[in-house]
Parts: structure tokens; sequence; C-alpha cells
């Protein structure tokens, strides 16, 4: 008995050494950690479902950059390795019709190539040699072509002929010239001249043929004709394209002749066709364009001529952002964003609408905005990117519903970190009685008995939401202490397009009491200190916190990152300056100058008394570094405590580097402390 007893005490001490060991192990989540993360993305599943060529993305802490590279995976779960042995960027797979192959697009020293792999022999060949990367690769459904668009290079205009200079002088560079209405892109920068047009290839080798010509862009998805004699894409070739920029239409361009046919003309983007495995029916999706703020992008079928066009999800008031045929034509696998979730559904072709999985997304790891995709096998099995509020994007399938996670790609090390929980809040709008979603997330270890302070995060866009998502930027808010608030108010998208349109010729509005009804019932429920309020966000999340503090002092401080304080330049210097009249207020700028000024948070700058940190990248060409620099010169001029910070290397995307991400968390955290 004594031995028992000496036994089971020794297994008891075992057991809970083993645990106060485990316990030391975990620790909150730390800034290095970003570095560490992975993350699933763009799961493509072979024709007849055994397996999942997944695109890998970590980063490089030495070159502070991603890295993404394809695996494979069983969907049984018994395979998962690496599918070549470079370690290049890859991306893009698409199987072939028949599985045997996969093509996909390899970075190897200059340029990106389309490579294929032959799955049987694990052979590797590179296809092309071409001017610029390629994109919306797609096979032949007879195996033997493969499609894709790349952009052609054109001479930018001279205006003058400057004289020769003197043999080895060091004159400055030749200026820079353009006439085009869309130059730049934030995060490209300056765009050299050039159009994006399509080609094919013969899928074991030989010379692109480019299929379609002319001053326009054509870098749309691809769908064959199950013939592989016609390629439908969608583009704007309407004369006055640039500047009816929203407008695209369906076309077929035919393989063999490059002779083109329009089969829509609507006013609006149609988009993304998709010819049904049986040949009859095109299905695209789009909206007629009502030039307001939010339209719902519905799914539309009409006949291989564009007659007989009907509107298939007219019950659904969600926009589509994806869609996939089922393989016997009856209706389509479909993605929308609903109540904050990113969903996968079956629509009949009658519009009947039946939910299969409500947790897509994981691929923004900086913010917890919607992401996601999915892919079907033949048999209708779905491989997708799964979403949960703990972890990155990971692979997942489901079959008549049964759900199977593939991958644990954190777990080596989100299982050892102590993360926040997420909550999900609804409450109601003082200003019209609506219901407004949002999230909580607590602090590692919170203890309801205590008070915390509240760091409100507003999401960009404004066209846009948030929702239970993995984000390194709320953890490492949570994990400094703070219970954050992040919530989706009017204008946000997955509540339908009245909701979304809500902001139409009124932006900022009631949007700003949405969000501070959210922190009222934080306070008043006790679960936040009422004299530690704290408030920022970025891009639109950077416009409200700015018109939050010229509307309030209730907020101790205030970081406002990357904003527009000032609606007449912003309009008239962003990269995206063209696409604003009209659509979010009346006319353009010298047209209606005092509505303009009206919505520009700068106008509201004499009421600030918030310490105000004001945040941007240097390189930031969607809300320009003049933007933020306006508000810090106003604030110091009226010696409200204020400091800019400039982030060298970083566009609007400031997360796409993580030395950057980093870089804003810790400046946001610095800010707060000093006012705590």
């Amino acid at each position: 008995m004594q031995t028992i007893l000496s036994r089971t005490f020794i297994v008891l001490f075992l057991l809970l050494s083993a645990e106060i060991s485990f316990a030391q192990q975990i620790k909150p989540f730390e800034y290095l950690d970003v570095f560490q993360l992975e993350y699933a993305g763009d799961p493509q599943i072979s024709p007849n479902g055994d397996y999942i060529i997944y695109r890998r993305t970590g980063f490089d802490i030495m070159k502070d950059r991603s890295k993404g590279n394809l695996w494979m995976l069983s969907t049984d779960g018994k395979i998962h390795h690496k599918l070549t042995a470079s370690d290049a960027n890859e991306s893009s797979a698409r199987w072939s019709p028949n599985g045997a192959q996969i093509a996909f697009v390899s970075s190897q020293g200059e340029g990106s190539e389309i490579f294929v792999y032959w799955t049987d022999s694990g052979a590797l060949a590179k296809l092309t040699q071409l001017e610029n990367s390629p994109s919306n690769i797609e096979w032949s459904p007879d195996g033997k072509q493969i499609a894709f668009t790349m952009k052609v290079n054109a001479k930018a205009p001279v205006l003058a002929t400057m004289p020769a200079k003197p043999e080895g002088a060091k004159w400055a560079k030749a200026p820079r010239i353009t006439d085009r209405l869309k130059h730049e892109a934030d995060g490209a920068g300056y765009l050299d001249p050039g159009f994006t047009h399509i080609f094919v290839i013969p899928a074991d080798g030989g010379a692109p043929r480019q299929l379609t010509s002319g001053d326009y862009n054509h870098g749309s998805s691809l769908s064959w004709s199950p013939d592989s004699a016609t390629i439908y894409f969608s583009a704007n070739r309407n004369e006055d394209w640039e500047y009816d920029f929203r407008n695209s239409e369906v076309y077929a361009v035919q393989a063999r002749t490059g002779i083109i046919s329009a089969l829509t003309e609507s006013p609006g983007p149609d988009r993304s066709p998709m010819v049904s495995p049986d040949g009859k029916k095109i299905a695209f999706m789009g909206y007629v364009d009502k030039v307001q703020t939010y339209q719902t992008s519905k799914l539309h079928l009409m006949n291989l001529d564009g007659s007989s066009m009907q509107t298939i999800s007219e019950g659904l008031d969600r926009s589509i952002s994806n869609a996939v045929w089922a393989s016997d034509s009856k209706g389509l696998y479909v993605q929308y964003n609903d109540l904050g979730l990113t969903k996968i559904g079956y629509m009949k072709l009658n519009g009947d609408l039946t939910e299969i999985v409500s947790n897509v997304g994981g691929t923004t790891l900086g913010r917890p905005y919607a992401s996601g995709s999915f892919s079907v096998s033949n048999g209708g099995k779905i491989a997708y990117t799964l979403s949960k509020t703990d972890r990155p994007a990971d692979v997942a399938v489901v079959e008549n519903k049964d759900t199977k996670v593939l991958t644990q790609l954190n777990e080596d090390l989100l299982g050892f970190r102590n993360l926040g929980k997420v909550e999900e809040i609804w409450y109601t709008s003082t200003f019209d009685g609506r219901k407004v979603q949002g999230w909580v997330v607590y602090p590692p270890n919170y203890n309801a008995s205590q008070q915390y302070p509240l760091l409100v995060e507003n999401h960009g866009g404004p066209i846009l939401n948030y929702g239970p998502h993995f984000s390194t930027e709320i953890q490492l808010y949570a994990a400094a202490g703070y219970v954050v608030f992040y919530p989706n108010p009017r204008g946000s998208t997955s509540y339908g397009e009245e909701f979304g349109n809500l902001l139409f010729n009124n932006y900022p509005g009631e949007d700003y009491n949405d969000v501070m009804d959210g922190v009222h019932e934080l306070v008043n429920k006790g679960v936040v200190d009422a004299d530690r309020l704290y408030v920022t966000g970025g891009s639109a999340g950077g416009i409200m916190t700015a018109w939050m503090v010229g509307k309030t002092n209730e907020f101790k401080a205030a970081v406002v990152a990357k904003p527009v304080v000032n609606w007449i330049s912003k309009t008239l210097v962003a990269d995206n300056y063209y696409g604003y009249a009209n659509s979010r207020y009346p006319g353009q700028p010298w047209e209606n100058f005092e509505n303009y000024w009206k919505f520009s948070p700068l106008s509201l700058v004499g009421n600030v008394e918030t310490p105000t940190m004001v945040l941007v990248g240097m390189d930031d060409l969607r809300t320009p570094p003049s933007e933020a620099k306006q508000l810090y010169h106003a604030l110091k001029l009226r010696k409200v405590e204020t400091v800019l910070v400039e982030i060298p290397e970083a566009s609007h995307g400031i997360a796409a580097r993580p030395s950057n991400l980093i870089t804003k968390v810790a400046h946001t955290l610095a800010w707060f402390e000093k006012f705590k």
C-alpha cells in the first residue's frame, strides 16, 4: 500500500510539475512574434478533390519582407510538403483539367515567369521569358494552352528635344512626363506607360501569343469555353474609358483569331465572367452604377451570346465577391460578407441560397479585415482559408457540411502565447435606433472585477468591415493591457446596401455617433474606465479619429494614422483623385467647396484639445503625407500637444513590412502610455 501511495504521489508531482513548466512557457504576444507568423492563402483543390496546393506566406526577419511558397496537402491530411525545392516567391497555382500538372508563377532572379509542375514525376519546367509579370493564369479545358494577362510596355510622351550634352557631362535626369488620368498607385509608385493584354501559350512550352490589342487594359480573370476556342473576360474598352472608370463589360475573344465581341453594355462594373461546365451559361458579377457610395455586387446569368440576362442574387442584400460553378451547372458556390463574417454558400440558379461555412478569412494579419478565398473540386469538396480569432488563416476542407482543418501553421508559436479573447457586441444607435455591431478584445488574464483603459480602433474604407479575425495589431494592444473595441458603424459593408450607403454625401456623419455609442456602452457596463479612453485608426479610421477629437474631449489621447483631413487637397493629390466626385460628394471640389470643407476634419481643428499623434508613411500616395502635416501643423499652431511620426519606406499599407507594423503599434502605445 505504501508503495502504491508513493507511486501515486510521484505521478501527481510529475503532472503538476509539467503543468507549471508549460504555464511558465506561456507568455503574452510580443513584437518580434510578428516575424514568426505564417498564413495560408489561395487554396486550390485538385479536380478529383484529393489534393490542395496553397500559398504559405511567412516573413523574413533579415529582409523585413513577406515571402510565399507553394505547398501541397492531401485532403485526408496524410501528406503535407513543399511543392518545389525552389526558395523563390511562388503564387497563383492552378491545376490542369486532368490534375496531372500544376501551373504557377515564380519569381526567380529577373521577374516572374510561368512554370509547370508534373504531379506524377515531380518534373518542373519554366514555360516563359516575359516582358513583365504574368497574372490570371488559366488552363484551357483541353489542357493544351494556358491563358494569362500581362502588361505590355509603351513609350512615355516626349514634348521637347533636348540638345546633346557634352561627352562626360553629368546633367540632371530627364523629366518624367505623363498625360494619363491614372499615372501612379499607392504601393507601386509611378506606373510605367503600357496596357495589360491577354496572352496564350502552349502548355508544353512555346511562344506567347497576344490576343488583345489597343490602348485598353484587359487585366481581369479569364474563363475558357468548354471547347477551348473562346476566352471570356471583363474590361473597359469604351472610348472614354479613362473617365468612365467605374464601368466594365464582359467580352469574348476567339483564341485563334483574336476577334473580340462585347456581351454586356450596362453602366457599371460587369466583371469576372465564368462559363458553366455545360457551356450553356455565363455567370458574372456586378451592378448597374447609380453613382453612390456603396452598391452591392450581384450575381448575374446570361447566354453565351449575352442574351437572356437575369440577376439571380436579387434576394441577397450582400455583395458577392467570388463565385464558382458546380460541376453539374445547376448552381454556383459563392463567397459573401454577412454581419462581419465571411461566408461560403451554394446558390441555385433560382437564387435559393444555402450557407455552408461562415469562418472564411485570416489572410490580413495587420487588422481584422474580411479576407480569404476558396476553390471547389469536381465532386463539390471545398478548400478554403479558415479564420479564427486567435490564429491566422489555415487550410480547411468541407464536404457535405463536414469540415476538416488540415493545417496548424502557427501552433508552434501561438500555442504558447496568451492571447486576448475576442467577444462580439451589439448595441443601439442613439441617433436612429439602428443595431450596431462591434467586437471587444480583452487583455490576457482579464479580471472582470477591475476596470481597464479602452483603446478604440476605427476601421478604414470606410466601405469595408472588421470581423472576428486574428489581428497582430489588436493582439499587441490587448497584450499592453488595453480593452480594445473595434466597431462596424454605418457605412460598413456586410449589412446591406442601405446601411453601407448611409454615408453617401454624409461622411463623416452619424458613423461618429455609432462609435461613441459603443464606447459609452462599455463605460456603462463597467468594463472600462471612463477616465482612460484612447482612440486610433488608420486611413478612413484616421479620418474618424481626427473627426472624433474635433467633436469630443472624452479621450485622453489619440493617434491619427494616415488620415484625410482636407477633402479638397486630398481629392486632387491622391493616386485615386479622379474617383471621389459625385460618389462621395456632389461635384468636384471647385464646384462644391463648402461641402467638401464641411466634411473635412481640419474644419474642426479649432475644437481639438486632445493630445494627438499624427502618423503616416512617407511613401503614402493614397492619403499623402501632406494631409497628416496639415493636421500636425494646425495643432502646433494651436499649441495642442502633438507629434508627427513619419515612417520611411512605408506606403498606405504600412503593415506590408513587419518592422513598419511594429513601428506603428509601438509608437501608438508609447503615446497613450504618456497620458495614462
